[in-house]
Protein backbone atom coordinates (compact mmCIF):
# COMPACT_ATOMS: atom_id res chain seq x y z
CA UNK A 1 0.00 0.00 0.00
CA UNK A 2 1.34 3.40 -0.84
CA UNK A 3 1.16 6.25 1.81
CA UNK A 4 1.32 9.90 0.04
CA UNK A 5 1.47 11.31 3.50
CA UNK A 6 -0.34 14.30 4.41
CA UNK A 7 -1.73 17.07 1.78
CA UNK A 8 -2.05 20.70 2.43
CA UNK A 9 -4.41 22.07 0.16
CA UNK A 10 -3.92 25.45 -1.04
CA UNK A 11 -4.54 29.08 0.59
CA UNK A 12 -8.51 28.87 0.34
CA UNK A 13 -9.01 25.51 -1.13
CA UNK A 14 -10.40 24.53 2.59
CA UNK A 15 -14.21 24.99 1.15
CA UNK A 16 -17.18 25.06 3.64
CA UNK A 17 -20.35 23.05 1.92
CA UNK A 18 -23.48 25.28 2.22
CA UNK A 19 -25.18 23.33 4.60
CA UNK A 20 -22.21 23.54 6.55
CA UNK A 21 -21.86 27.33 6.77
CA UNK A 22 -25.68 27.25 7.89
CA UNK A 23 -25.25 25.05 10.50
CA UNK A 24 -22.34 26.92 11.86
CA UNK A 25 -24.26 30.24 11.35
CA UNK A 26 -26.78 28.52 13.64
CA UNK A 27 -24.58 27.90 16.16
CA UNK A 28 -23.19 31.81 16.96
CA UNK A 29 -25.19 34.12 18.36
CA UNK A 30 -23.91 37.05 16.19
CA UNK A 31 -25.74 36.32 13.31
CA UNK A 32 -29.56 37.48 14.32
CA UNK A 33 -28.23 40.42 16.08
CA UNK A 34 -26.66 41.65 13.57
CA UNK A 35 -29.79 41.24 11.44
CA UNK A 36 -31.37 43.06 13.84
CA UNK A 37 -28.74 45.99 13.67
CA UNK A 38 -29.27 46.11 9.89
CA UNK A 39 -32.75 46.30 9.93
CA UNK A 40 -32.99 49.09 13.03
CA UNK A 41 -30.05 51.26 10.88
CA UNK A 42 -33.10 51.12 8.23
CA UNK A 43 -35.92 51.81 10.29
CA UNK A 44 -34.15 54.58 11.39
CA UNK A 45 -32.99 55.59 7.62
CA UNK A 46 -37.53 55.66 7.08
CA UNK A 47 -38.67 57.61 10.20
CA UNK A 48 -35.90 59.69 10.44
CA UNK A 49 -36.41 60.82 6.12
CA UNK A 50 -40.23 61.26 7.39
CA UNK A 51 -39.35 63.45 10.51
CA UNK A 52 -37.22 65.67 7.98
CA UNK A 53 -39.86 65.91 5.76
CA UNK A 54 -42.38 66.88 8.73
CA UNK A 55 -39.57 69.63 9.62
CA UNK A 56 -39.46 71.17 6.14
CA UNK A 57 -43.16 71.36 6.82
CA UNK A 58 -43.82 69.11 3.59
CA UNK A 59 -46.23 66.95 5.76
CA UNK A 60 -47.88 66.90 9.02
CA UNK A 61 -47.24 64.13 11.46
CA UNK A 62 -50.50 63.01 13.27
CA UNK A 63 -51.84 65.41 16.53
CA UNK A 64 -50.63 62.18 18.92
CA UNK A 65 -46.77 62.54 17.77
CA UNK A 66 -45.71 65.38 19.64
CA UNK A 67 -42.54 64.21 22.00
CA UNK A 68 -41.71 67.54 23.38
CA UNK A 69 -38.49 70.04 23.25
CA UNK A 70 -35.04 68.59 22.26
CA UNK A 71 -33.93 68.29 25.97
CA UNK A 72 -36.74 65.97 26.74
CA UNK A 73 -36.52 63.87 23.51
CA UNK A 74 -32.96 63.33 24.56
CA UNK A 75 -33.94 62.34 28.58
CA UNK A 76 -36.54 60.16 27.03
CA UNK A 77 -34.32 58.53 24.08
CA UNK A 78 -30.81 58.08 26.52
CA UNK A 79 -33.23 56.67 29.17
CA UNK A 80 -34.55 53.78 27.05
CA UNK A 81 -31.09 53.19 25.50
CA UNK A 82 -29.62 53.09 28.97
CA UNK A 83 -32.58 50.65 29.81
CA UNK A 84 -32.30 48.47 27.56
CA UNK A 85 -27.93 47.60 27.62
CA UNK A 86 -29.10 47.21 31.14
CA UNK A 87 -31.29 44.40 30.84
CA UNK A 88 -29.16 43.10 28.54
CA UNK A 89 -25.90 42.93 30.49
CA UNK A 90 -27.97 41.43 33.96
CA UNK A 91 -30.25 39.38 32.10
CA UNK A 92 -28.13 37.23 30.37
CA UNK A 93 -25.27 36.93 32.76
CA UNK A 94 -27.79 35.43 35.12
CA UNK A 95 -28.82 32.97 32.56
CA UNK A 96 -25.35 32.26 31.74
CA UNK A 97 -25.17 31.50 35.47
CA UNK A 98 -27.92 29.52 35.58
CA UNK A 99 -27.31 27.41 32.65
CA UNK A 100 -23.63 26.90 33.79
CA UNK A 101 -25.19 25.63 37.16
CA UNK A 102 -27.72 23.50 34.84
CA UNK A 103 -25.13 22.20 32.67
CA UNK A 104 -23.09 20.34 35.52
CA UNK A 105 -26.24 18.15 35.75
CA UNK A 106 -27.54 17.90 32.21
CA UNK A 107 -24.05 17.90 30.51
CA UNK A 108 -21.55 20.95 29.14
CA UNK A 109 -23.87 20.63 25.86
CA UNK A 110 -26.32 22.28 27.01
CA UNK A 111 -24.73 25.76 26.81
CA UNK A 112 -24.50 25.18 23.09
CA UNK A 113 -28.31 24.26 22.50
CA UNK A 114 -28.75 27.49 24.28
CA UNK A 115 -26.82 29.14 21.78
CA UNK A 116 -28.08 27.45 19.43
CA UNK A 117 -32.27 27.97 20.80
CA UNK A 118 -33.45 30.74 18.08
CA UNK A 119 -35.70 32.34 20.89
CA UNK A 120 -32.38 33.14 22.71
CA UNK A 121 -30.66 34.99 19.16
CA UNK A 122 -33.82 36.82 18.72
CA UNK A 123 -34.58 38.18 21.90
CA UNK A 124 -30.78 39.38 22.20
CA UNK A 125 -31.42 40.76 18.03
CA UNK A 126 -34.67 42.65 20.07
CA UNK A 127 -32.58 44.39 22.30
CA UNK A 128 -29.70 45.40 20.60
CA UNK A 129 -31.79 46.75 17.90
CA UNK A 130 -33.92 48.71 20.04
CA UNK A 131 -30.62 50.15 21.29
CA UNK A 132 -28.91 50.99 18.32
CA UNK A 133 -32.23 52.24 17.26
CA UNK A 134 -31.95 54.84 20.31
CA UNK A 135 -28.99 55.43 19.93
CA UNK A 136 -29.43 57.00 16.41
CA UNK A 137 -32.04 58.45 17.27
CA UNK A 138 -30.49 60.20 20.15
CA UNK A 139 -27.72 61.74 17.50
CA UNK A 140 -30.38 63.10 14.98
CA UNK A 141 -31.40 65.66 17.64
CA UNK A 142 -29.47 68.73 16.31
CA UNK A 143 -29.51 72.64 17.13
CA UNK A 144 -30.71 74.77 14.55
CA UNK A 145 -30.96 78.65 13.44
CA UNK A 146 -34.46 77.65 11.89
CA UNK A 147 -35.06 75.70 15.68
CA UNK A 148 -34.04 72.52 17.11
CA UNK A 149 -34.57 69.73 14.66
CA UNK A 150 -36.56 66.97 16.81
CA UNK A 151 -37.44 63.62 15.43
CA UNK A 152 -41.12 63.22 17.24
CA UNK A 153 -41.53 59.86 14.93
CA UNK A 154 -37.98 58.66 15.50
CA UNK A 155 -38.79 59.15 19.61
CA UNK A 156 -41.99 57.48 19.24
CA UNK A 157 -41.09 54.56 17.31
CA UNK A 158 -38.42 53.57 20.18
CA UNK A 159 -40.52 53.97 22.94
CA UNK A 160 -42.70 51.37 20.98
CA UNK A 161 -39.87 49.69 20.35
CA UNK A 162 -38.96 49.56 24.43
CA UNK A 163 -42.74 48.03 25.04
CA UNK A 164 -41.66 44.85 22.45
CA UNK A 165 -38.75 44.84 24.56
CA UNK A 166 -40.98 44.08 27.36
CA UNK A 167 -42.65 41.65 26.08
CA UNK A 168 -39.55 39.81 24.63
CA UNK A 169 -38.08 40.15 28.28
CA UNK A 170 -41.35 38.42 29.35
CA UNK A 171 -40.72 35.75 26.67
CA UNK A 172 -37.48 35.44 27.38
CA UNK A 173 -37.93 34.50 31.05
CA UNK A 174 -40.81 32.18 30.46
CA UNK A 175 -38.45 30.41 27.38
CA UNK A 176 -35.43 30.42 29.77
CA UNK A 177 -37.26 28.96 33.18
CA UNK A 178 -38.71 26.36 30.95
CA UNK A 179 -36.08 24.97 28.49
CA UNK A 180 -33.83 24.39 31.87
CA UNK A 181 -36.66 21.72 33.18
CA UNK A 182 -35.01 18.55 32.84
CA UNK A 183 -37.89 17.24 30.62
CA UNK A 184 -37.77 19.64 27.99
CA UNK A 185 -33.74 19.41 27.70
CA UNK A 186 -34.36 15.52 27.04
CA UNK A 187 -37.57 16.01 24.99
CA UNK A 188 -35.39 19.23 22.86
CA UNK A 189 -32.57 16.52 22.58
CA UNK A 190 -35.59 13.65 21.85
CA UNK A 191 -36.28 16.18 18.74
CA UNK A 192 -33.06 16.68 17.37
CA UNK A 193 -32.33 12.70 17.17
CA UNK A 194 -35.65 12.61 15.15
CA UNK A 195 -34.46 15.33 13.04
CA UNK A 196 -31.42 13.80 12.62
CA UNK A 197 -32.61 10.38 11.91
CA UNK A 198 -35.09 11.82 9.16
CA UNK A 199 -32.47 13.49 7.54
CA UNK A 200 -29.99 10.90 7.19
CA UNK A 201 -32.20 7.53 7.11
CA UNK A 202 -35.63 9.26 5.17
CA UNK A 203 -38.39 6.62 4.68
CA UNK A 204 -37.82 6.50 0.97
CA UNK A 205 -34.22 7.73 0.14
CA UNK A 206 -33.56 7.09 -3.44
CA UNK A 207 -29.77 7.11 -2.57
CA UNK A 208 -30.39 3.95 -0.45
CA UNK A 209 -32.26 2.45 -3.84
CA UNK A 210 -29.55 3.31 -5.81
CA UNK A 211 -26.46 2.27 -3.24
CA UNK A 212 -28.03 -1.45 -3.24
CA UNK A 213 -28.97 -1.90 -6.36
CA UNK A 214 -26.91 -3.46 -9.42
CA UNK A 215 -22.99 -2.47 -9.10
CA UNK A 216 -21.40 -2.43 -12.52
CA UNK A 217 -17.54 -3.55 -12.80
CA UNK A 218 -16.17 -5.08 -10.28
CA UNK A 219 -18.06 -6.04 -7.15
CA UNK A 220 -17.52 -4.00 -3.31
CA UNK A 221 -15.66 -7.10 -2.09
CA UNK A 222 -13.08 -7.33 -5.33
CA UNK A 223 -12.38 -3.46 -4.42
CA UNK A 224 -11.94 -3.73 -0.94
CA UNK A 225 -9.33 -5.93 -1.29
CA UNK A 226 -7.72 -3.84 -4.07
CA UNK A 227 -7.61 -1.08 -1.89
CA UNK A 228 -6.18 -3.16 0.83
CA UNK A 229 -2.97 -4.58 -1.63
CA UNK A 230 -2.67 -1.70 -3.89
CA UNK A 231 -4.52 1.51 -2.09
CA UNK A 232 -2.68 5.00 -1.42
CA UNK A 233 -3.33 6.05 2.09
CA UNK A 234 -4.53 10.09 1.78
CA UNK A 235 -3.82 11.24 5.76
CA UNK A 236 -5.86 14.30 7.70
CA UNK A 237 -3.85 17.17 8.42
CA UNK A 238 -6.19 18.46 10.93
CA UNK A 239 -7.44 17.15 14.50
CA UNK A 240 -10.76 17.26 15.48
CA UNK A 241 -14.46 15.81 15.18
CA UNK A 242 -15.22 14.85 11.53
CA UNK A 243 -18.78 16.95 11.23
CA UNK A 244 -19.54 16.81 7.88
CA UNK A 245 -18.53 14.77 4.48
CA UNK A 246 -19.48 15.90 1.17
CA UNK A 247 -20.67 12.35 -0.40
CA UNK A 248 -21.56 13.76 -4.12
CA UNK A 249 -18.23 15.64 -4.37
CA UNK A 250 -16.14 12.37 -3.40
CA UNK A 251 -18.10 10.46 -5.77
CA UNK A 252 -17.91 12.98 -8.39
CA UNK A 253 -14.00 13.46 -8.62
CA UNK A 254 -13.80 9.97 -8.22
CA UNK A 255 -15.90 9.31 -11.56
CA UNK A 256 -13.65 11.96 -13.04
CA UNK A 257 -10.19 10.36 -12.00
CA UNK A 258 -11.93 6.46 -12.47
CA UNK A 259 -10.48 5.86 -8.66
CA UNK A 260 -12.60 4.54 -5.84
CA UNK A 261 -12.38 5.79 -2.39
CA UNK A 262 -12.74 3.90 0.83
CA UNK A 263 -13.52 6.47 3.85
CA UNK A 264 -11.99 5.40 7.29
CA UNK A 265 -14.21 7.06 9.72
CA UNK A 266 -17.61 8.37 9.69
CA UNK A 267 -19.28 11.77 10.62
CA UNK A 268 -18.91 11.86 14.96
CA UNK A 269 -15.58 10.04 14.61
CA UNK A 270 -12.36 11.83 15.90
CA UNK A 271 -9.43 11.88 13.81
CA UNK A 272 -6.15 12.56 14.47
CA UNK A 273 -3.46 14.90 12.38
CA UNK A 274 -1.44 12.58 10.47
CA UNK A 275 -4.29 9.37 10.42
CA UNK A 276 -5.52 7.68 7.84
CA UNK A 277 -8.73 9.91 6.29
CA UNK A 278 -9.30 7.04 2.97
CA UNK A 279 -7.82 5.12 1.13
CA UNK A 280 -7.74 5.72 -2.78
CA UNK A 281 -7.35 2.77 -5.57
CA UNK A 282 -5.57 3.27 -8.41
CA UNK A 283 -2.71 4.89 -6.25
CA UNK A 284 -2.21 7.62 -8.79
CA UNK A 285 -5.62 9.43 -8.35
CA UNK A 286 -4.37 10.21 -5.03
CA UNK A 287 -3.42 13.42 -5.31
CA UNK A 288 -6.30 14.89 -6.59
CA UNK A 289 -9.01 12.69 -4.01
CA UNK A 290 -7.02 14.27 -1.15
CA UNK A 291 -7.05 17.82 -2.13
CA UNK A 292 -11.23 17.38 -3.35
CA UNK A 293 -11.30 15.78 0.47
CA UNK A 294 -9.87 18.73 1.94
CA UNK A 295 -12.50 20.71 0.35
CA UNK A 296 -15.10 17.73 1.01
CA UNK A 297 -15.39 17.03 4.82
CA UNK A 298 -15.37 19.76 7.57
CA UNK A 299 -13.65 18.83 11.18
CA UNK A 300 -14.08 20.86 14.76
CA UNK A 301 -13.72 20.76 18.36
CA UNK A 302 -17.16 19.06 19.12
CA UNK A 303 -19.50 16.89 17.06
CA UNK A 304 -22.58 17.79 15.63
CA UNK A 305 -26.12 16.14 14.46
CA UNK A 306 -25.40 17.15 11.10
CA UNK A 307 -24.79 13.34 9.56
CA UNK A 308 -24.34 11.94 12.71
CA UNK A 309 -27.57 10.98 14.48
CA UNK A 310 -25.73 8.54 17.34
CA UNK A 311 -24.36 12.35 18.76
CA UNK A 312 -28.30 12.72 19.86
CA UNK A 313 -28.39 9.27 21.62
CA UNK A 314 -25.26 9.84 23.44
CA UNK A 315 -25.91 12.76 24.51
CA UNK A 316 -29.59 11.26 25.92
CA UNK A 317 -27.15 8.47 27.08
CA UNK A 318 -24.86 11.28 29.46
CA UNK A 319 -27.93 13.15 31.10
CA UNK A 320 -28.75 9.23 32.16
CA UNK A 321 -26.05 8.00 33.27
CA UNK A 322 -25.93 11.29 35.48
CA UNK A 323 -28.42 10.41 37.10
CA UNK A 324 -27.60 7.21 37.79
CA UNK A 325 -24.72 8.38 39.45
CA UNK A 326 -24.18 7.73 43.45
CA UNK A 327 -23.92 12.10 43.85
CA UNK A 328 -27.48 12.31 42.05
CA UNK A 329 -29.26 9.03 42.47
CA UNK A 330 -32.16 10.24 40.14
CA UNK A 331 -33.47 6.83 38.69
CA UNK A 332 -36.92 9.04 36.54
CA UNK A 333 -34.43 10.94 34.90
CA UNK A 334 -32.71 7.46 33.57
CA UNK A 335 -36.19 6.19 32.89
CA UNK A 336 -37.37 9.34 31.14
CA UNK A 337 -34.23 9.01 28.66
CA UNK A 338 -34.36 5.47 28.14
CA UNK A 339 -38.16 6.05 27.24
CA UNK A 340 -36.86 8.64 24.79
CA UNK A 341 -34.49 6.55 23.46
CA UNK A 342 -36.57 3.50 22.81
CA UNK A 343 -38.96 6.22 20.34
CA UNK A 344 -35.94 7.03 18.28
CA UNK A 345 -34.70 3.69 17.86
CA UNK A 346 -37.73 2.63 17.17
CA UNK A 347 -37.96 4.95 14.25
CA UNK A 348 -34.41 3.78 12.99
CA UNK A 349 -35.75 0.15 13.32
CA UNK A 350 -38.49 0.76 10.49
CA UNK A 351 -35.91 2.42 8.05
CA UNK A 352 -33.47 0.82 5.56
CA UNK A 353 -29.91 1.44 6.39
CA UNK A 354 -27.28 2.09 3.25
CA UNK A 355 -25.00 -0.20 2.98
CA UNK A 356 -22.02 2.41 2.71
CA UNK A 357 -21.43 2.39 -0.97
CA UNK A 358 -21.93 5.02 -3.69
CA UNK A 359 -22.08 4.39 -6.82
CA UNK A 360 -21.57 7.22 -9.78
CA UNK A 361 -24.59 7.74 -12.80
CA UNK A 362 -23.02 4.71 -14.51
CA UNK A 363 -23.75 2.12 -11.33
CA UNK A 364 -19.96 1.88 -10.94
CA UNK A 365 -18.57 1.50 -7.40
CA UNK A 366 -17.01 5.32 -6.33
CA UNK A 367 -17.09 5.27 -2.64
CA UNK A 368 -17.14 3.25 0.21
CA UNK A 369 -17.52 4.27 3.94
CA UNK A 370 -17.91 2.97 7.30
CA UNK A 371 -21.48 1.50 6.88
CA UNK A 372 -23.89 3.34 9.43
CA UNK A 373 -24.53 0.42 12.04
CA UNK A 374 -27.59 -0.38 13.46
CA UNK A 375 -25.76 -2.70 16.02
CA UNK A 376 -23.61 0.66 16.83
CA UNK A 377 -26.92 2.64 17.75
CA UNK A 378 -28.74 -0.28 19.17
CA UNK A 379 -25.42 -0.42 21.82
CA UNK A 380 -24.23 3.08 22.22
CA UNK A 381 -27.82 3.47 23.47
CA UNK A 382 -28.06 0.63 25.65
CA UNK A 383 -24.44 -0.42 26.90
CA UNK A 384 -23.78 2.73 28.86
CA UNK A 385 -26.76 2.74 30.81
CA UNK A 386 -27.03 -1.22 31.76
CA UNK A 387 -23.61 -0.92 33.20
CA UNK A 388 -24.52 2.11 35.62
CA UNK A 389 -27.54 0.79 36.66
CA UNK A 390 -26.44 -3.22 38.17
CA UNK A 391 -28.60 -3.27 40.82
CA UNK A 392 -31.41 -0.84 40.03
CA UNK A 393 -34.69 -3.41 39.18
CA UNK A 394 -36.67 -0.52 37.67
CA UNK A 395 -34.23 0.53 35.07
CA UNK A 396 -33.23 -2.66 34.17
CA UNK A 397 -36.93 -3.58 33.48
CA UNK A 398 -37.76 -0.08 31.86
CA UNK A 399 -34.50 -1.01 29.40
CA UNK A 400 -36.09 -4.51 28.70
CA UNK A 401 -39.85 -2.84 28.08
CA UNK A 402 -37.78 -0.50 25.71
CA UNK A 403 -36.18 -3.31 23.56
CA UNK A 404 -39.35 -4.98 23.36
CA UNK A 405 -41.39 -2.26 21.64
CA UNK A 406 -38.04 -1.39 19.79
CA UNK A 407 -38.28 -4.95 18.42
CA UNK A 408 -41.62 -4.67 17.84
CA UNK A 409 -41.20 -1.84 15.13
CA UNK A 410 -37.83 -4.09 13.22
CA UNK A 411 -37.64 -4.61 9.89
CA UNK A 412 -34.87 -7.69 9.86
CA UNK A 413 -34.13 -10.56 11.67
CA UNK A 414 -30.15 -9.13 12.22
CA UNK A 415 -32.13 -5.75 14.16
CA UNK A 416 -33.50 -8.64 16.24
CA UNK A 417 -30.36 -10.33 16.92
CA UNK A 418 -29.19 -7.18 18.11
CA UNK A 419 -31.86 -6.33 20.54
CA UNK A 420 -31.71 -9.79 21.50
CA UNK A 421 -28.12 -9.46 22.53
CA UNK A 422 -28.37 -6.65 24.98
CA UNK A 423 -31.65 -7.94 26.48
CA UNK A 424 -29.40 -11.60 27.70
CA UNK A 425 -26.75 -8.81 29.21
CA UNK A 426 -29.32 -7.02 30.92
CA UNK A 427 -30.82 -10.27 32.37
CA UNK A 428 -26.94 -11.57 33.41
CA UNK A 429 -26.70 -8.28 35.08
CA UNK A 430 -29.96 -9.10 36.84
CA UNK A 431 -29.15 -12.25 37.87
CA UNK A 432 -25.89 -11.27 39.03
CA UNK A 433 -26.97 -8.25 41.42
CA UNK A 434 -30.83 -8.24 42.26
CA UNK A 435 -31.05 -9.81 45.70
CA UNK A 436 -35.04 -9.19 45.42
CA UNK A 437 -36.59 -12.70 44.05
CA UNK A 438 -39.49 -11.12 43.54
CA UNK A 439 -37.57 -8.03 41.46
CA UNK A 440 -35.61 -10.72 39.19
CA UNK A 441 -39.22 -12.28 38.58
CA UNK A 442 -40.28 -9.01 37.42
CA UNK A 443 -37.06 -8.81 35.24
CA UNK A 444 -37.33 -12.26 33.49
CA UNK A 445 -40.75 -11.59 32.98
CA UNK A 446 -40.43 -8.78 31.04
CA UNK A 447 -37.31 -10.52 28.78
CA UNK A 448 -39.84 -13.49 28.54
CA UNK A 449 -42.51 -10.62 26.85
CA UNK A 450 -39.15 -9.40 24.30
CA UNK A 451 -38.35 -12.52 23.67
CA UNK A 452 -42.29 -13.97 22.43
CA UNK A 453 -42.60 -10.41 20.54
CA UNK A 454 -38.93 -11.30 18.82
CA UNK A 455 -39.86 -14.35 17.63
CA UNK A 456 -43.70 -13.47 16.43
CA UNK A 457 -41.54 -10.56 14.44
CA UNK A 458 -39.92 -12.99 12.86
CA UNK A 459 -42.53 -15.05 11.79
CA UNK A 460 -43.63 -12.21 9.35
CA UNK A 461 -40.71 -11.39 8.93
CA UNK A 462 -40.61 -10.46 5.26
CA UNK A 463 -37.60 -7.98 4.48
CA UNK A 464 -33.82 -9.01 4.02
CA UNK A 465 -31.21 -7.51 5.96
CA UNK A 466 -29.50 -4.27 4.18
CA UNK A 467 -26.02 -3.75 4.89
CA UNK A 468 -22.65 -5.67 5.37
CA UNK A 469 -21.95 -8.55 7.85
CA UNK A 470 -20.81 -6.35 10.57
CA UNK A 471 -23.94 -4.17 10.48
CA UNK A 472 -25.50 -6.01 13.02
CA UNK A 473 -21.68 -7.39 14.88
CA UNK A 474 -22.07 -8.21 18.41
CA UNK A 475 -18.63 -6.11 18.56
CA UNK A 476 -19.40 -2.64 17.37
CA UNK A 477 -19.55 -0.49 20.17
CA UNK A 478 -17.61 2.17 18.52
Amino acid sequence: MVDIGTTNPPKGAQGKLPSWRWEALRTTFWLVPTVFVFGAALLFLLTFEIDLAAYHHHLALPFWIRTGNADAGRQVLIAIAAAVITVIGVVFSITILALTLASQQFGPRMMRNFIRDVGNQMTLGVFVGTFVYSVLALGSITDSPHGDFVPHLSITFAEALLLVDLGVLIYFIHHIAKSIQLPEVIAGIARDLTRAIDAEFPMDDPDVEGATGETVGRSVAELLSLIDERGAVVRSNTSGYLQFVGYAQLVEIASRTDAVIRLDHRPGHFIATGQTLATVWPGGAAGQVALALSKAHVTGPHRTLMQDPVFAIDQLVEIAIRALSPAVNDTFTALTCIDWLSAGLSQVSSRTLSEGVYRDRFHRVRLIETDPSYARMVNRAFDKIRQASRGMPAVLIRMLDALTSIASETSASGQRGVLMRQAKMILQSADETVDQANDLEDVRLRYRRLTAVAVSSEGTDKLSVTGSDKSTGPGDTA
